[in-house]
């Protein structure tokens, strides 16, 4: 037995792991599983752990010990202060929980989903520890090495820098080049799924169809769910009570050959709107996609129905990857696909007579957003080369919408703020916002609809060390007061919070439901169209939209 070595955990460390744990435990803008909460709480301890350890390390350097019965004392203390101040952290966060659950409308965690937590973030913090401990010992092993023609303290600094580098490098260059090409590999399966019983379209307007030069297997399974959800010409004149025409809808996927080469796509699009017939209807709508290419299909049938089908939508895949992956290790691919796909569509719409161009628009929701965002310069660019712009749920990201928000007009909010008094870009909540500030908001208009407690929106790199403006302000819709910002915990609490963004009732977090439909009334509204229109047409929208 006395061969047997002892565990020793080092006190500060774990002061500051148990510190870190509770601090995971706070509520920030959505509710989350017992899983998440367990894995944020090992994450946030083992960063903790960390700091903690790098501060035991400087007093000891400065000859501060805890030994004999001080150390005895201090660790029994820490034992009945992290018992109890675990136990209240608990409580604490269930009860957020339960208040963040109401406030959204969904189940959140109870007492009973405690144990989970707790077995949770002890089996990840088990895991992160050994991975820590494994490059710990790389590093002392390289220091030991370098000892023989160095002092021992420089060699064991420069052997534990050497190995953090390598596995930095390493990391990064695993995430641009072989992980991205191993992801799009992977993903390209789930891209070719789709029903096989739906046939390929019989409409000339449509890709795919008897005018495209477009397969139906290379669309892709979102680009053959776009198509396949256009609605007929009768079905729009039913709506409408009045003749209607066939809507356009051109796309182009990646196929199946995982070479993705955006000018050629962007090209390819262009040509196949223009044999579609696209640039001879009324409204020509240049959406940006998420990474694998899915389209918002309430932005696209609200223009289709309120514009009695004289419109032309036009889109293009630019990835096999789903929107967050895009978004965490690629997001070049989605500025330069929607900044070629616009482009290359305005060129062809300049070259029209005058009195032949159709409306001009930009949309695009998440990821599709920030893409959408890439082919402008600011708000002048914006109104002056298009009809009216709609972005959904933009990501933190978003170039032109971080701007605005930053020069928004004094005393106005971040969550909702006001840009030059409202005159061209506005922002929206809830659809009685677009009246926000009361006056006129002429032609072009351009819209922002985004929700307080959609951490997409509101994640950022800048959140790890820099208090947000939606925080210092009073909160928004549905935001807990109690929400505080703390450095690096809030960061990871909204990246995680990402990952149920999607899983609340319409009108939170990242579910917009019919809210499109309503913002398109308000930016592009067709001749004579009113509020009862958008109303009725919110409401056969969201029943034709498969969830």
């Amino acid at each position: 037995m006395a061969n047997i070595p002892r565990l020793r955990v080092p006190f500060a460390p774990a002061c500051a792991a148990m510190l870190g744990a509770w601090l995971a435990l706070t509520p920030s803008l959505l509710p989350r599983s017992a899983i998440i909460q367990g894995a944020l709480c090992a994450v946030v301890a083992m960063l903790a752990y960390a700091v903690g350890a790098l501060a035991g390390w400087m007093v000891r350097s400065l000859g501060f010990t805890l030994k004999g019965r001080r150390r005895t004392i201090a660790w029994r203390v820490l034992a009945v202060v992290g018992g109890v101040g675990s136990v209240v952290a608990l409580v604490l966060h269930v009860q957020s929980q339960q208040r963040m659950g109401a406030a959204v409308e969904v189940p959140a965690s109870t007492f009973a989903d405690v144990p989970m937590i707790v077995l949770v973030a002890v089996v990840v913090a088990a895991v992160l520890l050994a991975i820590s401990c494994l490059v710990r010992a790389a590093g002392r092993g390289l220091g030991r090495f370098a000892g023989r023609i160095m002092p021992a303290k420089v060699a064991g600094v420069l052997g534990a820098a050497v190995v953090a580098a390598a596995l930095a490098l390493g990391i990064h260059g695993y995430l641009t080049g072989r992980l991205l090409s191993t992801l799009d590999g992977a993903f390209m399966v789930i891209n070719d799924e789709f029903r096989t019983d739906t046939p390929a379209p019989t409409s000339p307007h449509l890709s795919a169809g008897p005018a495209s030069e477009v397969s139906w297997e290379d669309l892709g399974r979102q680009g053959r769910l776009f198509i396949s959800g256009a609605p007929t010409a009768a079905q729009v004149s039913e709506f409408t009570g009045t003749d209607a025409v066939e809507p356009v809808r051109a796309y182009v996927g990646v196929g199946g050959n995982r070479l993705v080469e955006l000018r050629g796509q962007a090209d390819r699009a262009v040509a196949e709107l223009e044999r579609l017939g696209g640039f001879d209807r009324a409204v020509l709508n240049v959406a940006t996609g998420t990474g694998r290419g899915w389209v918002n299909e309430n932005q696209v049938r609200a223009l289709e129905y309120m514009w009695g089908g004289d419109v032309a939508t036009v889109s293009l895949q630019y990835s096999y990857l789903p929107s967050w992956l895009s978004f965490l290790v690629d997001t070049q691919r989605a500025q330069d696909a929607g900044r070629l796909l616009f482009e290359g569509v305005y060129a062809h719409w300049l070259e029209l007579p005058e009195d032949r161009r159709p409306l001009l628009v930009v949309s695009g929701e998440s990821l599709g957003s920030f893409g959408g965002e890439a082919a402008f310069g600011g708000a002048q660019d914006l109104v002056a080369r298009t009809s009216g712009a709609l972005f959904v749920g933009p990501t933190g990201n978003n170039r032109l919408w971080a701007r605005f928000t930053e020069e928004r007009d004094p005393g106005t909010p971040a969550v909702i703020p006001t840009y030059q008094q409202g005159r061209s870009v506005r922002f929206a909540d809830t659809v009685d916002d677009w009246d926000r500030p009361h006056g006129d908001w002429p032609q072009p208009r351009v819209g922002y609809l985004q929700h307080a407690n959609d951490p997409i929106t509101w994640w950022d790199w800048s959140l790890a060390g820099e208090k947000p403006d939606w925080l210092r302000e009073p909160r928004g819709r549905d935001v807990l007061p109690e929400v505080r910002w703390i450095p690096v915990v809030t960061w990871l609490q909204l990246a995680a919070d990402q990952f149920v963004a999607s899983a609340v009732p319409d009108g939170q977090g990242h579910e917009f439901g019919q809210t499109p439909v309503l913002a398109w009334a308000r930016i592009l509204p067709s001749p004579g169209w009113t509020d009862a229109d958008a109303a009725r047409l919110a409401d056969l929208i969201g029943t034709q939209i498969e969830r």
